[in-house]
């Protein structure tokens, strides 16, 4: 057993053997318990001092290393294992792909308990920084000081932040002077906005006291070179955002879309605001085969572009399309997976909960000049029912790309009662895919199944499951 420090079973020497959920890495403790650690790499040796003793497990974080894994790279941010993202910084791609191919994997057979097909290698991405094609930052007037800031004797005087929050403290920021998530301009215009705030002398946001003229700060780039900047302030103050704004814009004339929301409740989210356009579009375009697709502030649009495009490619490729098809696109979003589809089917219907983002999946359409294609807006479990199939036909093929809780099992029954010949399944969380996976079972079978890593540095990875029905 470990020795006690600070009221803590201390473990020395233990082996990372692993990484599991959520990318934490795995020993196993001398009473055979496992041990999840947030800050160690397979293949280290450490000192190990647990944080939570429960029935059938420890959590814990390694205090010292006496041998250091071989998977290790140095992390190439300043902001490592302060900034809430990019985990698997200090492990080589190579290595970051094949733990997130084993979780799926992992994830298929023991949660699945299903028979799979040879499991095809996971698609890496070409670019494993400034990957990400949207970015959100927040201001505070009481950024976080790192330990060394605190020890030493250095008076920090301005308190100012524009940054990302703490995990775990949603009041807390860190300042970033540079993030290796997005591509330039994205550095250049959060730099310049803090410098030129507090040349103006604006106040940054107090989340704890609520008060603060700067609250938040989003930036939006595409494929194409088009930027959103989008700035949400806690109050109105025409003088001081103009000045703000203008200088933005004669700083960065390339600005597509320059926006600004004045939100003074309690929380940050914008989209129940509304989002004034005060310079250029009120959107930006992204392109994939042709097709435009327009973003606003409030669309989801996958976060990394090169990869969406992947993904889809999978997608479209697992449904077998030859022109003649009825496809469902279940939980459609904006109706990027349907436009990329539809010409190779006869016909896609798109199905979505959110009314924005199937406002928009319409307007999309019509900008594509793409008229096979019908999206309908509500929950899902209450549209897609008998009456719904009976007005629109029996899908030959159906592609679902639910949230991470996965589907709901009323809308597995109706999958079942369907029993259309094929389902492409994507998921973000392979954990409820599989599960997802077992209900629909005892009809289909797993026939291929594709990971993508749309996400390098973190331990999330998309997977792409094709069932087809079995053969009585």
């Amino acid at each position: 057993m470990g020795r006690i420090q600070n009221n803590r079973v201390v473990f020395e020497d233990l082996e990372i053997t692993d990484a599991g959920a959520k990318g934490k890495a795995i020993a196993f403790a001398p009473d055979g318990k496992v041990v999840f650690i947030g800050n160690a790499v397979p293949g280290d040796v450490c000192t190990i001092q647990t944080t939570k003793k429960r029935k059938s497990y420890y959590e814990g974080k390694a205090i010292s290393f006496t041998k250091l894994s071989e998977k290790r790279t140095k992390p190439k941010c300043d902001y490592f294992g302060t900034c809430g993202g990019c985990k698997w910084q200090y492990m080589g791609y190579e290595h970051q792909l094949f733990y997130k191919q084993k979780e799926v994997e992992n994830n298929l057979k023991r949660l699945g308990k299903i028979e799979l097909p040879e499991i095809a290698p996971i698609i890496g991405s070409k670019e494993q920084y400034y990957y990400r094609n949207k970015m959100e930052f927040s201001f505070s007037d009481s950024k976080w000081l790192t330990l060394e800031q605190i020890k030493s004797d250095e008076i920090i005087k301005n308190r100012n932040a524009l940054g990302f929050h703490i995990p775990g403290m949603w009041d807390k920021i860190l300042d970033i002077d540079s993030c290796h998530l997005q591509r330039d301009p994205s550095n250049a215009i959060r730099n310049f906005i803090k410098n030129k705030a507090e040349e103006l002398q604006l106040s940054f946001y107090n989340a704890r006291k609520q008060e603060g003229f700067l609250r938040t700060l989003m930036l939006r780039t595409t494929s194409t070179g088009e930027v959103m900047i989008l700035l949400q302030f806690f109050y109105e103050d025409k003088e001081n955002q103009e000045l703000l704004l203008n200088a933005i814009a004669t700083e960065f004339p390339e600005t597509t879309s320059l926006l600004y929301v004045i939100n003074s409740k309690g929380n940050d989210t914008i989209y129940d605001q509304e989002v004034i356009c005060y310079r250029g579009e009120a959107h930006i375009f992204e392109e994939m085969e042709g097709l435009r697709f327009k973003i606003n502030a409030k669309s989801f649009y996958q976060t990394n572009s090169e990869q969406a495009y992947e993904l889809y490619k999978v997608t479209r490729d697992f449904a077998g399309l030859t022109g003649n098809e009825l496809v469902f696109d279940l939980y459609t979003g904006t109706g990027t997976i349907a436009q990329f589809v539809a010409k190779k089917a006869a016909k896609v219907i798109g199905i979505e909960s959110v009314p924005d983002a199937i406002k928009a999946a319409k307007e999309n359409a019509t900008l594509n000049n793409i008229d096979n294609t019908e999206f309908y807006v509500g929950d899902m479990k209450k549209v897609f029912n008998d009456a719904f199939i009976h007005q629109h036909g029996i899908p030959d093929v159906i592609i679902t790309d639910p949230p991470r809780d996965g589907m709901h099992k009323d809308v597995v029954a109706q999958l079942l009662k369907i029993s259309a010949k094929k389902i492409v399944y994507v998921s973000c969380n392979s954990a409820t895919q599989a599960r997802d996976l077992a209900l629909l079972d005892e009809d289909y079978t797993v026939t291929k199944t594709q990971a993508v890593d749309m996400f390098p540095q973190t331990h999330h990875v998309e997977n792409v499951v094709l069932l087809e029905k079995r053969k009585r």
